[in-house]
């Protein structure tokens, strides 16, 4: 049986950056197969595709450079896999990049994400001010809601600028750790969204 590995780097934008993770595998699931592709399946009495997700992205956040790996059943060239899922793909959906991967090749681990968006003028001084102040301290705790530990987002943030009311971030990724909206609210930035700006992540960067 053929076992072909693949990584893909694709963007997610527009109104599908409002669909859930789940919704969104399944999505590629039905992508796969409109574009006649046959997917490696788990083993079982519910066999599943191979597919997997290094760093699901949360539903309202744009991606530029997310990461997914799955497994094939049959052979194929990136170029040639590449052209059959660009003519399936949905709305706001498009591929990047796509590398078959070595036999033996470890799974993908993430290191950190990167991640931007837009702060009004008027509030860029103020921004600018609390980012200084996060600088400087050893410790920034965020308490989130009930059902969530508070976190150190100052632990583990490693890049944080504001520059032409851009506000880009870089976080090292851990289990449990800070996300984009926890460093939003550690600069009273929570409100952003509410106000019709909206995350993108820019970058996803592998171990390795």
């Amino acid at each position: 049986m053929v076992r072909q590995r693949v990584r893909i780097r694709f963007c997610k934008q527009g109104d599908l950056r409002l669909v859930g993770h789940r919704d969104l595998v399944r999505s590629m699931e039905r992508l796969f197969r409109r574009a006649g592709l046959r997917l490696g399946m788990s083993e079982g009495f519910h066999p599943k595709p191979r597919m997997s997700f290094p760093s699901a992205l949360a539903v309202g956040i744009e991606g530029l450079d997310e990461v997914m790996e799955l497994e094939l059943a049959e052979s194929c060239t990136a170029d040639a896999l590449n052209e059959r899922l660009a003519r399936h793909a949905l709305p706001g959906l498009r591929f990047a990049s796509i590398e078959v991967l070595p036999p033996g090749e470890k799974k993908a681990r993430i290191r950190s994400t990167s991640y931007r968006i837009v702060v009004p003028p008027e509030r860029c001084a103020e921004t600018t001010s609390r980012a200084g102040e996060f600088w400087s301290t050893t410790q920034w705790v965020v308490r989130r809601d009930e059902k969530r530990a508070a976190v150190d987002c100052r632990s583990d943030l490693e890049e944080l600028t504001l520059q032409d009311g851009l506000l880009s971030m870089r976080l090292r990724n851990r289990e449990g750790g800070a996300g984009p909206r926890d460093v939003l609210a550690a600069l009273a930035l929570s409100d952003l969204e509410e106000q019709g700006m909206h995350l993108t992540r820019t970058h996803v960067e592998l171990q390795g």
